[in-house]
């Protein structure tokens, strides 16, 4: 599933914000973490690095990403980043006295996905020293990735990453059906299936495996262990194949 190209699709109204950001590498790898999750809005607000997004460390910590640094912005202020935003959420692992409502990722990223009006942004501050408390206090919410309390400070492009995966998800539906992805052969009905727990039996029985005066539960344990597995037609068939050639050693 590809992600859509409306106007109220996620992939298009999130925005990525990196405030004061050091390294330009950093500044490649969000791009990267963002492109490899559908999203392509990124603005940088008063970069400490130099070109941030032409430096040789950019373009190669942005692996292919290229694109999504070209098409990013420099702001000179939170203000102007967030223009054309209606919802703000500081990412922070650092918990504040005074600070706006604390969300997950997830609880973010399903309400950013549900509200098709919602301009939502998030906001990475400065590698070493995270963001300043009056952008937390301007924010609607602040994003805590739960982590190891002895040490949980992400690298800024892992938290982007954490946050971007989290967004597609929410985006796409969480149980949607992975279409293309992997061999998807055809359901095996009912009947062919118990075709092949009576032939497996058969062939367990010829073996001596199963006693058939005395089966107990091995044939309930092997069925509830392949409805666990949904078979395709080709896998009964396969099943039924190692029953018959069972049964020829047997012989």
């Amino acid at each position: 599933m590809n992600p859509t190209e409306t106007d109220i699709s996620l992939f298009k109204r999130l925005r990525f914000v990196l405030v004061e950001t050091s390294r330009a590498g950093n500044v490649g790898s969000v791009a990267r973490a963002m492109k490899t999750m559908g999203f392509s809005d990124l603005v940088l607000v008063t970069p400490r690095c130099a070109e941030p997004l032409t430096d040789p460390e950019a373009v190669a910590f942005a692996s292919g990403a290229s694109d999504v640094l070209e098409g990013a912005r420099i702001a000179g202020s939170i203000a102007e980043a967030l223009e054309g935003c209606n919802f703000a959420a500081a990412v922070s692992a650092r918990l504040r006295e005074f600070s706006p409502p604390v969300w997950s990722p997830r609880r973010f990223s399903a309400h950013a996905a549900a509200a098709a009006d919602l301009r939502p942004a998030i906001i990475f501050g400065n590698e070493r020293v995270g963001l300043p408390n009056g952008i937390v206090e301007q924010c609607n919410v602040l994003i805590n990735i739960p982590a190891n309390p002895a040490y949980s400070s992400l690298n800024l492009s892992q938290a982007a990453q954490v946050l971007a995966y989290d967004c597609r998800l929410a985006a796409e539906g969480e149980n949607r059906t992975q279409e293309g992805i992997g061999f998807q052969g055809e359901a095996a009905s009912l009947a062919q299936i118990e075709g092949m727990y009576a032939h497996l039996e058969e062939a367990l029985v010829a073996i001596g495996f199963l006693n058939a005066d005395n089966p107990k539960k091995l044939m309930p344990r092997l069925k509830r262990l392949f409805a666990r597995t949904q078979l395709e037609t080709e896998e009964v068939n396969i099943l039924r194949g190692i029953a018959r050639q069972m049964m020829r050693s047997k012989d």
